[in-house]
């Protein structure tokens, strides 16, 4: 097939939706795929367009067999509502010349557009109109959802048009695919058909993501010792954690120097948690940038327990995909998630996980306690169990080709 994937973020970005379209991708390639891919400059999570790609503008690169077409785009320095906008629509204008020559020139015969952002789905579905191509939409966050429900955007008009345009797009994809059944259940609530919704999940490679001793941890290179008790963080600094509960919760344990907070990551929040440590003068919690994904197992294995922390309102609206690096090492997650949502209930059926309320600062408190003066083996066991046989990369890709194949067949 000649594949073309369309999204804001790849490799190398090392986090998030990035990870996952760089590894798709070029397993694509390495099955005999042409495979192009169409995404801007990297620049997450750090909000900064990485060294090795500043001052470029339009250029192709190819990325272990995946012909990667970058476009520039606007990166805000500081990370509001309107200036996200701003920087989604550079992304979407800078894609014009690209489109306008796909028209003309041999056709894709799939489309994958992934979302967020939802708007990136115009040109995909101008292409699929004139060309008669396979177009699936991949919803990785209801964006829209996490904006009215997060308070990130307030003004009605504005959601209602932007819901309208989502419903356009959704309602236009020859499928729709995404990563949960919560987020199924909220598609078909507007208006999908479930028989036009495709499961694809993210996943882990559990040959390269694996439980290690601690000997074999960072613990040692992070000036950490077999003593300790690490509460780690690692992932993206953004907004819908709740990130700063990790601040509070340190507060409370820092008369017990034998247990250190360990926060790995970039986003637009890092800078205020720094600030929020050093003012509350706390000297349990340290601050590591993100490790290469070839240290991911060894950085796993130093953690006595994993944070995997969501705001209540974000619900089912995004799965935090550093759960499945946590699963496949064996770590024992604290996880907080609402009853009833998709998240809770995964976690909750196979015991993979210490459940607690979000946003409840005594909640995430007792469960750190619980995670650190208790035995979590049958956690860790699950764990890994859960994503040997769920998660598992090689059957998760094969699925969606599968899919694909005979989805491009039938549009021939």
């Amino acid at each position: 097939m000649r594949i073309l994937i369309h999204g804001i973020n790849y490799a190398p970005e090392l986090t998030g939706i990035g990870k996952y379209t760089g590894e798709m991708a070029e397993w694509l390639a390495a099955q005999g795929h042409d495979v192009h891919v169409l995404t801007a400059l990297p620049y997450y999570p750090e909000w900064e367009i990485h060294p090795d790609y500043k001052n470029r503008g339009w250029f192709t690169e190819n990325r272990n067999g995946v012909n990667v077409h970058r476009m520039p785009l606007y990166v805000p320095k500081e990370v509001t509502s309107l200036k996200r906008i701003l920087h989604e629509f550079s992304f979407l204008a800078s894609t014009i010349p690209f489109w306008i020559k796909a028209l003309f020139s041999k056709k894709f015969d799939v489309l994958f557009c992934i979302a967020p952002p939802f708007h990136l789905s115009s040109f995909p579905w101008l292409y699929k109109s004139l060309r008669k191509t396979v177009w699936i939409n991949h919803i990785q966050d209801l964006q829209v959802d996490a904006a009215k429900d997060l308070g990130m955007i307030k003004n009605k008009t504005f959601l209602d048009i932007m819901f309208g345009l989502e419903r356009f797009f959704l309602k236009r994809g020859t499928r729709v695919s995404t990563i949960s059944e919560g987020m199924h259940n909220k598609i078909v609530n507007k208006g999908i058909t479930p028989d036009k919704i495709l499961f694809f999940p993210n996943w882990v490679d559990s040959t390269v993501v694996f439980p290690l001793s601690q000997e074999h941890s960072l613990r040692r290179e992070m000036g950490f010792t077999s003593k300790d008790k690490i509460v780690l963080y690692s992932g993206n600094l953004g907004e819908k954690q709740g990130l700063d509960a990790i601040i509070r919760a340190a507060a409370t344990f820092k008369d017990d120097h034998s247990i250190k907070f360990v926060i790995c990551g970039s986003g637009g929040g890092k800078d205020k948690l720094v600030q929020q440590a050093a003012e509350s003068l706390l000297s349990n919690v340290f601050f590591f940038p993100l490790q290469p994904y070839e240290k991911l197992a060894a950085l796993l294995a130093m953690a006595d327990v994993h944070l995997v922390l969501q705001k209540a309102s974000a619900a089912d609206l995004v799965m935090p995909s550093k759960l499945t690096g946590i699963l496949a090492a064996g770590g024992c997650a604290l996880i907080t998630a609402t009853e009833g949502t998709t998240l809770y209930d995964v976690v909750h059926q196979f015991q993979m996980g210490i459940l607690v309320q979000p946003e409840q600062d005594q909640a995430l408190q007792d469960g750190i306690r619980i995670a650190l003066f208790n035995d979590t083996a049958m956690y860790r066991q699950n764990a890994r169990n859960y994503a040997q046989q769920y998660l598992e990369k090689e059957q998760i890709l094969r699925n969606f080709e599968q899919d694909a194949n005979r989805l491009a067949f039938y549009q021939k």
